[in-house]
């Protein structure tokens, strides 16, 4: 499984963009949805096809097409949904799961608030998505909540980690596949990813 770190260039450049404290909100707002179209091109690039027969103007052909059930986008409210607008973009068929969580200030253990996704979670691929793997509390969390509802075949999308957040995914949930744009340096002492680019939901919605 592992960690993918997507290093196209359109993805660096925007990234680069977005880091910036003087980026607008609308445009760290366009700019993730651009990203996130990237990223979904890299973490589907295995799905299995297979073929039907369909008329071009030409003649008659067998031609590729995706095999089994449709996708399920899974976004960690709030800023998950920055994310998977852009996904939806190249995959508008999808079905989408959203799962809320909060961190109990007391126990600093996340609790879930909200979660409604398709019923068969156990015949689909899972993507998760959500921009940052800081501390990885929310990500291992919503994993855990997937799983308990049934989903086997999971990947996670994020658009920036912390190697502390990578170790403790990856030891939580070995099997599933980590897909970043970058890995950075550090998390600071407030739990933030250093160089970063600050809070992604507040910069996503102007919220600070």
């Amino acid at each position: 499984m592992g960690v993918t770190v997507v290093d196209h260039p359109l993805v660096q450049h925007k990234l680069t963009i977005m880091r910036s404290k003087e980026t607008s909100t609308a445009s760290f707002r366009r700019l993730l949805r651009e990203i996130s179209l990237l990223l979904c091109y890299e973490v589907t690039r295995d799905l299995e096809l297979t073929t039907r027969t369909i008329d071009t103007p030409m003649q008659e052909m067998e031609a590729p097409t995706l095999e089994g059930k449709k996708l399920v986008f899974a976004s960690v409210l709030r800023a998950g949904n920055g994310l998977l607008d852009g996904m939806l973009d190249l995959v508008p068929a999808a079905r989408v799961a959203h799962v809320g969580l909060y961190r109990d200030h007391e126990t600093l253990e996340a609790v879930e608030y909200f979660f409604k996704a398709p019923s068969d979670l156990e015949n689909r691929l899972v993507i998760v998505v959500d921009p940052m793997l800081a501390t990885a509390n929310s990500a291992v969390a919503a994993i855990d909540k997937l799983k308990e509802r049934g989903a086997t075949n999971l990947r996670f999308v994020c658009l920036l980690a912390a190697p502390e957040g990578i170790e403790r995914f990856t030891k939580a949930h070995p099997d599933v596949p980590v897909f970043t744009a970058a890995i950075d340096e550090k998390l600071n002492e407030l739990g933030y990813i250093v160089p970063g680019l600050g809070d992604a939901g507040d910069r996503l919605y102007g919220t600070k």
